[in-house]
Parts: structure tokens; C-alpha cells; sequence
């Protein structure tokens, strides 16, 4: 081999360490987008369980408003022709499945805005592992969703006053007359009430 040819392989090293280098370090950098794309994606989908949660709690522990005042026109009307806020907290089920998702909550709060819901912020358990880009290691994820109860009838007022029957709830292609000789045929609040993601 020529002293040229060594010459120049010796001056192709520091470029070849160069390159290997700079890509290492472009892809620690992709590690640690994806690594924050995860740990986002873990937060949202924590607190979306938990929004959805508090709000299946709420109408859980609605069911007992609804049956003791079933025959209640007043009360019928406000509930299922709305708005109505909702009385009852569900954010200690929040919390609970904030933590199923390896999160912790860090917000629940009611709804004040007319709509029957909540709003539930969540931050993650795990911090990001790698300080590649400064200030990120050991950061947390957070996420916030709302989400919502919505009524799936309407309530139908009777006419006639003087009925025992206040009416009758319409809750997609069913009708059910409200009997107050037969309450035990109360749909189930799944079938009144449906809970869902808003924003």
C-alpha cells in the first residue's frame, strides 16, 4: 500500500467516528421524543379512564335521586330535558383509576358550565429517563379530560293531571310509561343515561 493510501485512510476514521457519532446521537434524541410520546400518550390515556370514571360514578349514585323521586314531573323534567349539572361527586373514582393507569390525579372537578360532567387532570408516575434534551429527566406527563353524561330520553309530561302517572320517558325506540303501580320496571341508568368523552 502506498504512504498516499495510507494517508488517506487515516483521514477517513475521524469521519467515519464522526458520523457514527452524530447518528448515535440522533437517534438518543429519537429515543427520548418517543420516549415523551409514550409517557403523553400513558397520561391521556389515564385520565381519560378517570374522567370517563367519575362520570359513571355520578350517574351510578344518581340512581337513588331517580327512584325516589320518579313520579316527580318537576324533577323528571329537569333530569332528562336538561341542562342539568348533576348533584352527585364521582371523583373518588377518579383518583382510583388514575392509579390503575399508573398515573395520579391531580384535578377532578364538577362541571359549571350547564352540562351533567367532569373535568380530571392526571399527571404520571414515571418521569422521563433520559436527559437528552436539558430539563426533560424525571419530567412528568399530564393530561386533562372532560367527559360527560348525557341523557338518552326524554321525558314526555302526561297530559293529564290527574293521572298517577307523570308521563313517560322516550329513550331512543322505546317508550316506557311510568306506572307508579310498577316501578321495579325502571330501566337501568345505562339504558337512561350515556357517558362519553367531550371536550
Amino acid at each position: 500500500m502506498s504512504q498516499s493510501a495510507d494517508y488517506e485512510s487515516g483521514q477517513a476514521a475521524p469521519l467515519y467516528i464522526t458520523a457514527v457519532v452524530g447518528l448515535l446521537f440522533l437517534a438518543l434524541i429519537f429515543f427520548a421524543f418517543g420516549e415523551a410520546d409514550v409517557r403523553r400518550n400513558g397520561a391521556q390515556s389515564a385520565s381519560d379512564a378517570a374522567a370517563l370514571a367519575a362520570a359513571q360514578e355520578s350517574r351510578s349514585l344518581e340512581a337513588v335521586d331517580l327512584r325516589a323521586h320518579i313520579l316527580d314531573r318537576a324533577y323528571l323534567t329537569l333530569v332528562f330535558n336538561g341542562p342539568y349539572p348533576g348533584t352527585h361527586n364521582g371523583c373518588a373514582k377518579a383518583s382510583w383509576f388514575a392509579g390503575k393507569n399508573d398515573a395520579v390525579s391531580v384535578d377532578c372537578r364538577m362541571l359549571f358550565d350547564g352540562r351533567w360532567g367532569f373535568t380530571v387532570g392526571v399527571r404520571s408516575n414515571k418521569g422521563m429517563s433520559a436527559n437528552l434534551v436539558p430539563g426533560t429527566e424525571g419530567k412528568r406527563a399530564k393530561a386533562t379530560s372532560v367527559a360527560v353524561v348525557d341523557p338518552r330520553c326524554k321525558f314526555i309530561p302526561n297530559p293529564d293531571l290527574t293521572s298517577p302517572s307523570p308521563g313517560a320517558l322516550a329513550c331512543d325506540n322505546k317508550v316506557w310509561v311510568i306506572d307508579p303501580k310498577d316501578l321495579a320496571l325502571l330501566p337501568e341508568m345505562t339504558e337512561l343515561f350515556t357517558v362519553r368523552l367531550a371536550d
